[in-house]
């Protein structure tokens, strides 16, 4: 009889420490992450780190504490890179909005008796068809 109560015990235990930020605090810092550091006043920097972002939760008093890795998993969680993954270049041509509208047209609308080619200027990339990757 004994044992059958240690195994009960045994089974509703969920491991670990229960968590010590809230969920509406996780969304808060889900949403401050989203953001641009300029978004925030921040102009010393264009994009978060989670040491960048740890200070600034604690200066704004977001959280009392909280670790880098705490922070990582909060995020992570969530879905949220705080990591840029793709960059890209603002053009300085005056025709540039007429043109890329072109270019997009014939995505959406090919020619029906030919192929749209795209070239950029990436010389190392090299022009494989969909069956050949």
């Amino acid at each position: 009889m004994e044992e059958g109560r240690k195994l009960q015990r045994i089974t509703r235990w969920s491991g670990g420490r229960s968590r010590m930020i809230v969920e509406a605090i996780r969304a808060r810092i889900c949403m401050i992450a989203r953001a641009k550091p300029a978004d925030w006043g921040i102009s010393a920097f264009s994009t978060w780190s989670l040491a960048k972002l740890r200070d600034h939760l604690l200066d704004r008093g977001t959280v009392a504490a909280v670790s880098r890795e705490t922070l990582r998993r909060i995020l992570r969680d969530a879905g949220v890179s705080w990591q840029v993954t793709t960059i890209w270049k603002a053009s300085t041509d005056p025709d540039f909005l007429v043109k890329m509208h072109r270019i997009l047209d014939l995505y959406d609308h090919p020619p029906c008796d030919g192929r749209v080619i795209c070239v950029d200027g990436f010389v190392r990339h090299e022009a494989l068809s969909d069956r050949a990757r």
